[in-house]
């Protein structure tokens, strides 16, 4: 899945229950922070040699921060920084594994290629997780998804009174409402 795919999921995960703002934020990016691994593609960019970039991607994307000691780290950080401790860790894991599982489902490359997942990194490093059956991430199930999960957000924005703009600015995030409530009213 796409990084805004994984975002609106763990936003959706953070409001199962009435948490407080940062606690949200902790479930949230903890369901779209696994891909940091993947920002080596952009040493590419900043050296202008693409090879370099892709080769970083190449090697530890999936690898470290899709395994299940990057979710403990995510767990012990949100236990560290919440209110409602249990619960929010609870859900910081669930929001990892299930961008775990987003991957696992939908991350083939436009070459055919499965993405597999190194859950047991670093300690047993030829266990990968994968699926014969993964779809492309281009694939309309991955856009069906994204649309679906990007509804709910706007609904839950709009019924709520927040969105996942609170996260980053309350002020910013009380307009996105206003536009939501005044376009919708009800």
């Amino acid at each position: 899945m796409n990084p805004a795919t994984h975002f609106l999921t763990g936003w959706l995960i953070a409001n199962v229950d009435h948490l407080e703002r940062r606690d949200r934020a902790l479930v949230t990016l903890a369901g779209v922070i696994p891909d940091a691994d993947g920002l080596g593609i952009l040493t590419g960019i900043a050296s202008q040699d693409q090879g370099a970039g892709l080769y970083l991607y190449g090697q530890y994307h999936h690898v470290l921060a899709h395994n299940v000691f990057f979710g403990l780290l995510l767990a012990a950080t949100g236990y560290a920084f919440s209110k409602k401790k249990g619960l929010t860790t609870f859900l910081v894991l669930l929001s990892f594994h299930i961008h775990l599982l987003g991957d696992i489902l939908s991350g083939r490359g436009p070459d055919g290629t499965i993405w597999t997942i190194s859950y047991l990194f670093p300690v047993l490093t030829d266990v990968q997780l994968s699926w014969s059956g993964q779809w492309e991430l281009n694939a309309w199930p991955n856009v069906v998804i994204t649309a679906a999960a990007l509804l709910l957000t706007l609904y839950l924005a709009w019924r709520r009174g927040f969105s996942p703009v609170n996260i980053f600015s309350v002020k910013a995030d009380q307009a996105v409402v206003a536009a939501l409530r005044s376009r919708f009213p009800g």
